[in-house]
C-alpha cells in the first residue's frame, strides 16, 4: 500500500522520529554504561585499597620466611645434620633452598 501524499504522488516515509527515537536511546544506553563502569572502576579501587595491608603483611612475611630459608641452607651448606635433614626433606618436596647470596 502506498501512501498518496495531497497531490497524489507517492510520499516518502517520515525516518525523522524513528531516527531522534534510536539516537536518544543510544544515548540513553551510553550513559548509564558509563556510570556502570564508573561506579564498578570506584568499587575496584576500593577493594585494592582495603587489601593493601594485607599485601604488605604478605610481602613481610615472604621476606622472613626467604630469610629463614636461606640461613637454614646455609646451615646445611655448613654441616649441620639437622639443617641438612631440612633441606633433603624439602628437597623432594619439590622446594630448593639456596644459602643467601654474599
Amino acid at each position: 500500500m502506498m501512501i498518496r501524499g495531497s497531490s497524489g504522488a507517492a510520499a516518502s516515509p517520515d525516518w525523522g522520529l524513528p531516527v531522534v527515537l534510536l539516537m536518544a536511546s543510544f544515548f540513553v544506553l551510553m550513559a548509564f554504561e558509563t556510570g556502570y563502569a564508573v561506579h564498578d572502576r570506584g568499587a575496584l579501587a576500593e577493594q585494592q585499597r582495603l587489601q593493601e595491608p594485607t599485601v604488605q603483611e604478605a610481602v613481610k612475611l615472604r621476606q622472613k620466611l626467604e630469610a629463614l630459608a636461606g640461613k637454614t641452607a646455609q646451615l646445611a651448606a655448613d654441616g649441620d645434620d639437622g639443617a641438612k635433614a631440612v633441606v633433603d626433606q624439602m628437597r623432594r618436596q619439590g622446594v630448593n633452598l639456596s644459602p643467601p647470596k654474599q
